[in-house]
């Protein structure tokens, strides 16, 4: 190459890589010819490694970034989409505004080239998804309480008429059905308390807790039981992570609750469950003053069928579920948890398929939190006995 257009591509570059948003250059193949450093990564990947490669080899094939491109490149009309997202191997996943226009070269030839604009909506669009999730749990909360004032006494009243049936009663069938009638009662009884830990401001018990001990407790308590008898827990573990300061019930309660959906979502079938361990320093928590805090990030992993997009936005929602014999309240109340500690929970498709959960949780949730919501304690609280269900809230957890 001549020195001078050397220098020239060279001073391109540069002003490529200066550039905040990222930027790619596909030729009429479909091969990358120009990448700048904020494509690079968002892709995670290194311009060497990128250029003259198919775009569908970097983002692959099935990608909507791929099929945009190449739609362009045969229309020659310009494209831009919203909250594009884009499931990346190690680091978070993006979400991507992606905007794609023509390079009319050669006015004969049947596809153009390309320019692709990619700026990173993430933070933005996921400060609005945490502020709607506080909105929603503070709308369950005034459900909650509206249901259990509506539908608590009225239970009482039928659960003591079953019981007076059933002693008054002179015939089995009779028997048996007020015996019916009471077991159903308690059942709707133990759905409104679930429902009320979204009333009810609970008083975390924040204490020192190591977090990978935490999860290996979860995963003995999950690998003990027969439907997990052909599946593998892969843990993935930091280990420069320190000790967090959390409620080790309540982090137990969430652990075991996406352990056993990943469990759950497998069907018996051999597979993989992974859980990995790492500290956040791409999109860590804010505190309320907007500056970045050490933040932990827990991410549970399967490799069972996935998540329709359709309803991805639905499975935290109090009494939805896609289980035949579920409540609908084991994600919604997860999320609960989480938020208390002033962490998130997000709920996503794995790069290869299968769910992802992501948790993001701060160092020291005391720092994060209101004083008023948490209560620290020298010791640690007594551990859950796995083969109790866990408090309603404002119980306790007895020893023994």
């Amino acid at each position: 190459m001549n020195p001078s257009n050397s220098q020239s591509e060279n001073e391109l570059q540069r002003v490529l890589d200066a550039v905040p948003d990222g930027l790619i250059v596909v030729c009429p193949e479909g091969t990358v010819r120009r990448i700048n450093d904020e494509a690079c990564r968002v892709l995670e990947s290194s311009p060497e490694t990128c250029r003259n490669r198919p775009l569908a080899d970097l983002v692959g094939p099935k990608h909507s970034m791929a099929q945009l491109a190449e739609q362009v490149q045969l229309s020659r009309q310009p494209i831009i989409r919203n909250e594009v997202p884009l499931v990346r191997r190690y680091g978070n996943d993006v979400e991507l505004e992606v905007s794609i226009s023509p390079l009319l070269e050669e006015e004969n030839s049947e596809r153009a080239g390309v320019v692709i604009v990619l700026r990173d909506r993430t933070i933005g669009n996921r400060l609005r998804q945490d502020a709607t999730q506080l909105d929603q749990l503070d709308s369950y909360g005034q459900i909650a309480a509206g249901i259990a004032h509506e539908v608590k006494n009225p239970l009482g009243g039928i659960r003591g008429a079953a019981e007076l049936l059933e002693l008054r009663a002179e015939d089995d069938r009779t028997r048996r059905t007020s015996r019916i009638i009471t077991r159903e009662v308690d059942r709707i009884t133990g759905l409104v308390e679930e429902l009320m830990v979204f009333a009810r401001s609970e008083t975390l018990q924040l204490t020192q807790v190591n977090l990978h001990q935490l999860i290996d407790e979860v995963l003995e308590i999950a690998s003990a039981e027969p439907e997990a008898a052909s599946i593998a827990f892969v843990r993935a573990f930091d280990p420069s992570i320190p000790e967090l300061t959390a409620d080790p019930n309540r982090l137990t309660q969430v652990f075991l609750n996406l352990v056993r959906n990943g469990v759950q979502a497998l069907d018996q079938r051999a597979g993989n469950l992974e859980i990995m361990t790492r500290m956040q320093w791409q999109h860590r928590l804010v505190d309320q003053k907007g500056q970045p805090i050490p933040t932990v990030e827990i991410i549970f992993s399967d490799d069972g069928p996935g998540i329709p997009d359709e309803i991805i936005h639905r499975l935290a929602t109090p009494f939805f579920t896609t289980k035949s014999d579920g409540t609908g309240l084991g994600l919604a109340v997860s999320r609960h948890w989480i938020t208390r500690h002033g962490g998130r929970l997000r709920i996503g498709a794995g790069p290869d398929g299968g769910a992802k959960i992501q948790i993001a949780l701060p160092l020291r949730a005391d720092l994060f939190i209101s004083p008023r919501d948490f209560l620290m304690v020298d010791e640690p609280p007594a551990p859950h006995d796995p083969r109790r269900p866990f408090p309603a809230p404002g119980q306790s957890i007895q020893k023994g």
